[in-house]
């Protein structure tokens, strides 16, 4: 323990050294380092996703590096400082943890949840959504959404009742296609069809955003070998036909 806070005393002390004499550190805002955040946090995330121990340490400390930094420039104007940050979180843990730190008696993780979201209404939410970020990106917002509803028990009674949601919402969405409804139809029912699949994979216990990352990760993989094979023979994949790219393609699949 000594040597984790050590540690953790000497990242303040640095962060205090170039606030004070770093001409960029010193230039940053709440709101400059905003977006620097966002994109730490999904290098972090691509790291996760890649199983890289060793980029989930370095990503790891680039957002404690930024969580620092915004509780030492709230501190200049005593707002708060990073002390007030961690006392905060461990009252929040205590109180939300109540079959630990009290006398609830908790069977299961699901029940863990419900308490939770209870406890948060208590606190003065007035929605169970609302804790739902407006800027998450759709498809991890609907995960969110259909999680937090679940909670309180909105939720279907088996997985079967979900995939049978599912087929209502392709078959209305091909129903819109066939008829040339208007755009606005379509992409109505195809945001119904989406959030359904979505919350198909919750019951799966499949994460649909690692899911479709890990897609498009494969998906990249291949295209490259593709155009890696392409110029190998001196082409551009705007010369070659869609039979031949389909070799290649096919030979990605087996690598």
């Amino acid at each position: 323990m000594q040597e984790k806070l050590k540690a953790f005393e000497r990242l303040l002390i640095i962060m205090d050294e170039l606030r004070e004499k770093c001409p960029w550190d010193k230039k940053q805002t709440i709101e400059s380092l905003r977006h620097l955040t966002i994109e730490e946090t999904y290098e972090l995330a691509d790291a996760i996703l890649d199983k890289d121990m060793v980029n989930i340490k370095k990503e790891l400390g680039d957002v404690l590096l930024h969580i620092v930094f915004y509780a030492r420039i709230a501190s200049e104007t005593n707002d708060f400082n990073i002390a007030d940050v961690i006392n905060s979180l461990c009252e929040k843990l205590i109180h939300r943890h109540p079959h630990i730190y009290g006398d609830v008696v908790v069977e299961n993780e699901q029940q863990v949840k419900e308490n939770w979201e209870k406890l948060k209404l208590k606190e003065g939410n007035k929605s169970v959504l609302s804790g739902v970020p407006s800027s998450l990106p759709a498809l991890v917002k609907a995960s969110r959404i259909q999680e937090k509803a679940r909670a309180v028990g909105f939720d279907w009674d088996n997985k079967s009742q979900v995939w049978e949601k599912v087929e209502e919402e392709m078959a209305e969405f091909k129903h819109e296609v066939d008829t040339n409804a208007s755009k606005e139809k379509m992409e109505g029912e195809f945001g119904d069809v989406l959030f359904s699949l979505i919350n198909y994979a919750r019951f799966m216990e499949i994460n649909p955003e690692d899911a479709l990352e890990k897609t498009n990760k494969k998906f990249i993989k291949r295209f490259q070998y593709l155009e890696s094979e392409a110029a190998k023979s001196g082409k551009q994949l705007s010369d070659m036909t869609l039979a031949e790219m389909d070799i290649h393609w096919n030979k990605a699949k087996t690598l």
